[in-house]
């Protein structure tokens, strides 16, 4: 590459299934780069954002797997193996948004490798009890598992060389790539398009979790309390724990599947608060409903400590118990929170100031690649 040709960029996302933080990220990288190449392990077609379906979009060998679509992590053993069969010949930049492989992405002599790391491999570290342990798998998948998982840690750390240079979404996460990788990441927070939303002083009395439902998201927790206090609770999402939660719900509790913006907009809007029970890497969903002007009752860990500000923008709550989160809950609904100043806060988190930052960051460090 010659400082007068443009650079040919390639795009590595783990998978595209469906629009979750993740996503939302890698839209912003799509549009700073609408003529890049997409390179994802799996493609579920339409299950994305109409900008992120436009691009030029390479899948692996796993696209033709059986039940890909819903059971797409039950081949976990080889993705390693999927992310290294891409030819990134000819690209000079290759930006990787990772929260399992796609940092594993060989660049081409002389290329650059800039990686928004998520998380380093969720499955077989910090996860690893939530999705493999008792009660959670199968005794054949952990059996299964207690051979593979070393494997693959070993290979997330030996192909954190092939990153340059690692971008965090949060100071928690960047935290966990010294641990893991014995390396350092700056940080950019992940955006929220806060004018999708708008100041909101409406309760219908109703609380608000929107989330996947997988184990670590501790949607669980939030159904058991609201069905001791016989309070509504409304869940948005979808995910593999479908059947588990929907046992567990009471009268109460009602499942909405996975919602559109628009209507998640609504939903935000009419909402009392949102309960936010998991340890997530950095979260978005809270800055959403702060954006509305609603209060997030969260767990006191994460993502959450850089995003939610006790007695302001919502309540913490400290240990992942019903007796702690129904007290948490109490409490919210004597407090006086106010919706503009809650608003505000999320605005820092805006998607234009994510935009400017990461691109300038790029810059930054493509020009320092040539010099």
């Amino acid at each position: 590459m010659t400082r007068q040709s443009p650079a040919r960029v390639a795009l590595v996302h783990d998978w595209l299934t469906g629009m979750r933080g993740g996503e939302k990220v890698l839209e912003v990288l799509c549009e700073l780069y609408p003529d890049a190449t997409l390179f994802t392990l799996i493609h579920n077609p339409g299950s994305v954002s109409p900008l992120i379906e436009q691009m030029r979009i390479r899948t692996s060998f796993l696209q033709s797997a059986p039940f890909r679509q819903e059971r797409y992590r039950h081949y976990l053993p080889l993705f390693p193996l999927a992310v290294e069969s891409f030819d990134f010949r000819g690209f000079d930049l290759i930006l990787s948004t990772s929260h399992a492989v796609a940092k594993g992405a060989k660049p081409a002599p002389g290329a650059l490798h800039i990686c928004y790391c998520h998380t380093p491999m969720r499955y077989v570290w910090e996860l690893y009890d939530e999705y493999f342990g008792p009660g959670r798998a199968g005794l054949p998948t952990r059996l299964g598992m207690n051979l593979i998982a070393p494997r693959l840690r070993a290979w997330d750390v030996r192909t954190s060389s092939r990153v340059h240079y690692f971008l965090a979404n949060s100071e928690n996460v960047a935290e966990r790539i010294r641990k893991t990788y014995r390396r350092d990441a700056d940080v950019i927070h992940a955006p929220v398009d806060t004018s999708k939303f708008s100041l909101s002083r409406r309760n219908d009395g109703f609380y608000l979790v929107v989330s996947a439902f997988v184990p670590y998201k501790r949607i669980d927790l939030a159904i058991e309390v609201f069905n001791r206090m016989g309070k509504r609770l409304v869940v948005v999402g979808k995910g593999p724990d479908f059947a588990k939660l929907k046992e567990k719900a009471g009268r109460t509790i009602e499942f909405l599947g996975w919602q559109s913006d628009e209507q998640l907009v609504r939903l935000y809007g009419k909402c009392r608060a949102l309960v936010f029970p998991g340890v997530e890497d950095f979260g978005i969903v809270p800055l959403e409903a702060m954006a509305s002007g609603k209060p997030v009752i969260a767990f006191r860990a994460g993502g959450a400590l850089e995003t939610v500000v006790n007695g302001t923008t919502g309540l913490f709550f400290d240990v992942q118990t019903p007796e702690a989160l129904e007290q948490a809950v109490r409490i919210a609904e004597k407090a006086r929170f106010d919706p503009a100043a809650i608003r505000r806060h999320a605005m820092e988190f805006d998607r234009s100031r994510f935009k400017k930052r990461i691109r300038d960051y790029i810059s930054a460090k493509m020009q320092l690649r040539l010099s």
